[in-house]
């Protein structure tokens, strides 16, 4: 199977405005317009970020749109644990963080199958796709009936994008991604799910946690997860 590939980083936050204000807080940035999710009743705001692979990435700031009905209906829960309710209460008391991260893939189904080989499984893979300034943004991805992350967060999500990613309309946002680790007390499994997928992130002994580090207009800033 072709080599996967880091692909975003996953800000979730209680509302999307308070995501903005974090970022511009945190980063010093104003993050790109995005869009609707209208398959997850979500929405999100996007930034470019440069890294030493020179491979197309971004950080995803996402929220529940509470102006729209997700498609996706009950008992099916939105991706990232948007709906459940302690994550939604550490995001209200905590503000915006680090919670995910998605990797590309060449073939997602085949790399799903991979991980199910492991005894980890994503779920399904489900066709989506949002409008933009510059067309239909349209991607397969992996995500659970019951929208968990799995493993705290650190398995990645799976995606296969279209014709198009995001990366090739989004401005320079002044962002280099230096550093991306994850940790888990017992990493094993984490680790050879990724070896398996040629995937090559660090993974660690130690709390359960995504790390990001950061060069921004605010300079040196560090990213973790709540746990």
């Amino acid at each position: 199977m072709s080599r996967a590939a880091l692909d975003h980083l996953v800000v979730l936050a209680h509302t999307l405005d308070e995501g903005v204000a974090w970022c511009e807080a945190t980063l010093g940035v104003t993050p790109s317009a995005g869009g609707a999710h209208p398959l997850m009743g979500t929405h999100n705001r996007l930034l470019r970020l440069r890294s030493a692979s020179g491979q197309p990435a971004y950080l995803e700031i996402l929220a529940v749109d509470p102006g729209q009905t997700p498609q996706r209906t009950a008992p099916l829960k939105r991706w990232f644990d948007l709906d459940q309710p302690a994550l939604q209460a550490r995001l209200r008391q905590h503000g915006p963080s680090l919670q995910h991260w998605v990797a590309r893939c060449p073939d997602v189904q085949g790399a799903g199958r991979a991980w199910q080989a492991l005894g980890l499984e994503r779920g399904p893979v489900l066709t989506a796709s949002r409008q933009t300034a510059h067309g239909l943004l349209s991607w397969q991805i992996t995500v659970r009936d019951d929208g968990q992350r799995l493993l705290d967060g650190t398995l990645p999500t799976l995606i296969q994008w279209g014709d198009q990613h995001p990366v090739d309309q989004l401005p320079d946002a002044g962002l280099e991604l230096l550093d991306f680790r994850l940790s888990l007390p017992d990493p094993a499994p984490l680790d050879a799910a990724l070896q398996a997928l040629a995937l090559p992130v660090p993974v660690h002994a130690g709390p359960p946690q995504l790390q990001a580090t950061l060069l921004s207009p605010r300079g040196r800033v560090t990213l973790q997860s709540l746990t």
